[in-house]
């Protein structure tokens, strides 16, 4: 049976698709879903839909498409909804369109609030080395992840958890969060709470340079950095062969090799390591100099243009990539 409640969800990436899909199956489906316009992806620059469209045409949901929010004002008002959902929209909502609902608009972050708030709390949580994180519902305002909080909940980041992996398990905790909150909040059983600003740390959206990976760094940043980095842009190094040509590495699964009083190795530098794997010589960090730190060892890669393989296959037809200096 659907609640009788008028939703109104807005979102694009696949967080947002998972969260649409459990207000669906929690009977709250929405009356009309706003995202963001088909976009070109790929080498071929394939005009694609965002999940979350995927997820409406499939339970056959209104769509609505716009560049920016604020052009979907009129069809809003006109709607006249009780809630409106937002999870992973990237733009924050204008306060003509705040005002709307009676119940307000709800947010789905994946982030404690008030720590990483911005763009990119999934992978910033790995790249700080986090334990812990969570999702977070509030109740928006004209700033960035600013309201106040209805609900929360943690949960553990795991030693080797991605962040392809972490943003699944957090739109899943979030999804069954909202699912409360929306019971509870709509009934007047929640008692706002405000955001400590004190405590607020903030994101930033993340570029492909960021991949380019920086081999002065610690193994242990490198390694997180290949996990935070798994949605985008993805961990990447470059190989010049011994014939000049220059071939982009994407670093897929990597782990830490402990060494003990250092390797007389020059940093970025390729080298066999068990199980017929490829260890770098790593720094110990931004400015390392003199003793050189621990190895990343390459698990996974995939050759600029070619296909994902293990680095025991990819040596298997690449010899001279070891004693290379990787840049």
């Amino acid at each position: 049976m659907k609640s009788d409640l008028k939703i109104i969800f807005i979102g694009t990436p696949e967080f947002g698709a998972i969260i649409l899909e459990g207000m669906i199956k929690g009977k709250y489906k929405p009356d009309l879903v706003i995202t963001n316009p088909d976009k070109p992806v790929g080498r071929k620059k394939t005009i694609t839909p965002s999940p979350v469209k995927l997820t409406a045409e499939k339970y056959k949901i209104p769509i609505l498409q716009k560049e920016k929010i604020k052009e979907c004002e009129e069809k809003i008002k006109n709607l006249n909804p009780g809630l409106i959902v937002v999870a992973a929209f990237g733009e924050i909502l204008p306060r003509e369109i705040l005002k709307i609902p009676e119940h307000g608009c709800l947010n789905v972050h994946p982030s404690l609030l008030p720590k990483f708030r911005g763009s990119s709390p999934i992978q910033f949580a790995i790249l700080n080395g986090e334990k812990k994180t969570g999702t977070t519902i509030i109740l928006m305002d004209e700033k960035m992840d600013h309201g106040p909080i209805l609900n929360q909940r943690s949960t553990e980041i795991k030693e080797v958890e991605t962040a392809l992996e972490l943003r699944k398990k957090l739109a899943q905790l979030g999804s069954s969060l909202l699912l409360e909150t929306i019971t509870r909040w709509t009934r007047n059983l929640i008692e706002p709470k405000p955001q400590d600003d004190g405590k607020a740390t903030f994101t930033r959206a993340l570029i492909k340079e960021d991949g380019r990976i920086n081999w002065q760094k610690t193994a242990e940043e490198l390694e997180r950095e290949v996990r935070a980095f798994s949605i985008w842009p993805c961990s990447f190094t470059v190989w010049e062969r011994r014939d000049g040509i220059k071939i982009r590495i994407k670093i897929l699964k990597a782990r830490v090799y402990k060494v003990k009083g250092g390797i007389p190795y020059s940093i970025g530098k390729t080298l066999v390591v068990p199980q017929n794997e490829i260890g770098v010589q790593c720094g110990t960090g931004h400015f390392a100099k003199g003793f050189k730190g621990d190895l990343l060892v390459i698990e996974k890669l995939q050759k600029e243009g070619g296909k994902e393989m293990s680095a025991e296959d990819f040596l298997r037809g690449h010899i001279d990539f070891i004693g290379s200096v990787l840049k």
